[in-house]
This record gives structure tokens, sequence and C-alpha cells, in this order.
């Protein structure tokens, strides 16, 4: 079993005021059906109010510390303005306690800051980008995640994502400087399974395990193979390795080239 390091946060609780309750929905829907499996229990956790946005243009803002969100991979970074009003942000990595950051038009490049991409070097690495001007970040915003600044192309930006995907943004758009914060964590190992029924992750029963009505992979005498030419889903769907990804997605055209299969 292995953790992250902690030891680069600020040990304090959160801001009550950019909290809120986070009910649990079991993996159920609105009829109280189960529509994900696995889902259930878990710690009680509070939401953190996060700015993916930048609503306050050219007014600098401290970090006065760097929490711990049980809601996402990432740490967050605890900003105050100089009119002393608080936000959290998702935190870059190494940005430190005490350090300043800007948003803005046209900042400096220098960890944390945010910017147009219009405005950004080719080279340079960014996280919580924007899809559409103003909408807020949306992409790369996962622990350790970075995209790349590889040209400027008109009203365009060419970014190299985390899945090694070449796409094009809106040059208009926002984006942090630095990958995100936290890079360790693909490296955890949960090591136990009271770890993961904390998390909300109910056990997992193998398809081969179960009876013959239960799952396609199901029944047979002792440990018998799955007796079908690929694996499917408990409602008889393809599984591993099928696009689900629509054929004529308007958002294709901005993609360049497509991401590497893994080996």
């Amino acid at each position: 079993m292995t953790t992250k390091d902690f030891s680069v946060l600020t040990k304090k609780k959160p801001e009550k005021k950019l909290t809120k309750p986070l009910k649990k929905t079991g993996g159920r829907n609105n009829a109280g059906r189960i529509t994900v499996r696995h889902r259930g229990g878990g710690s009680k956790k509070l939401y953190r109010i996060v700015e993916f946005g930048q609503k306050r243009l050219d007014v600098p803002a401290k970090v006065i510390a760097l929490e711990y969100d049980p809601n996402r991979t990432a740490f967050l970074a605890l900003l105050q303005y100089s009119d002393g009003e608080k936000k959290y942000i998702i935190a870059p990595h190494n940005l430190r306690v005490g350090d300043e950051i800007l948003f803005s038009e046209k900042a400096p490049v220098s960890i944390g800051n945010r910017m147009k991409l219009k405005n950004i070097p080719v080279g340079t690495v960014v996280h919580n980008i924007e899809l559409m001007p103003g909408q807020g970040g949306r992409l790369v915003r996962s622990a350790g995640s970075g995209a790349v600044v590889l040209a400027h192309e008109g009203k365009f930006c060419h970014l190299k994502m985390p899945s090694t995907e070449i796409r094009k943004v809106p040059a208009e758009c926002f984006a942090s400087i630095g990958e995100v914060s936290c890079p360790e964590h693909r490296f955890v190992k949960i090591g136990k399974a009271g770890r993961s029924r904390h998390r909300g992750r109910r056990p997992t029963v193998r398809g081969s395990a179960m009876g013959a009505s239960d799952h396609p992979h199901g029944g047979g005498e002792g440990r018998s193979p799955i007796g079908l030419k690929y694996p499917k889903t408990p409602w008889g769907k393809p599984a591993k390795g099928v696009k689900t990804r629509k054929k004529k997605k308007p958002s294709d055209k901005l993609i360049i080239s497509r991401r590497k299969k893994k080996k």
C-alpha cells in the first residue's frame, strides 16, 4: 500500500464558505435503479467549490494554502485577492504558499498564471484548458497531467494532449501555466479492499464466476472459458477495445492527429 506525498500541504480545515454538502447516489438514477454498478458507501465528503474559469482579470492573488481535495486526484490552492476574497483553484505542480499569481489576457509565463492561448509561447506546458472562450477549464485537470502548446495557426492553437492526441483549440480560450500537481498519483497502490470501500467502490464480481442466467460469461463446469469469440458486458454488448466515440462528432474536424495506442 502506498500514498501520495502530503508534506507539501498546509495543515488546515477547508474554507467553510467554499464548501457544500455532497449527496451520494450509490450509482442510482432518479427512479432509484442502479445505472452505474459497484458504487456505494464510502467516507463522507464535503465538495470544494473550485474556480475553473477566470472571473477576476488583472487582479493579483496570493497563495495562502495548499489543500487536499477528497473529490479529485489533484491538490487545491487557496487564493486570496487583494480585497480579501478567497477562491480555490487546481494547484499546479511546484506552486508554493506565498507565491503570487495573475489571471490576465497576457500575463508573465510563470507557474499558476492564467492567460489566453494565443499569448502562450510554443513549447509551454499548460492545464485547465477551455474548449470555448469564457466556458471555464474543461481539459487537462487530473493529477500530473499537462498539455503542450505546439503551434499557433490563425484563430486556433495546436495542443498535444496527455493522451498524445493533437487537436485545435480556439486561441481566445484561457489556459493555466504548468502541469497539474501530485504527479505521483499514478504510482499509488490501493493495497487493500477496505481502502477501496472508503472511496465508495463496492466489490466487482467476474462474469465468469457467475451463473449463465446472470452474465454471458457465466455457467459451465468448473473454471470454464467464456465460450465466446469476444468478451461481452452483462447486457450482451461488446467489451474491451470497442470504439464508443460517435463517428460524425462535430469536434472531429478539430482533431489533427488521433491518440497513439498503448502497447
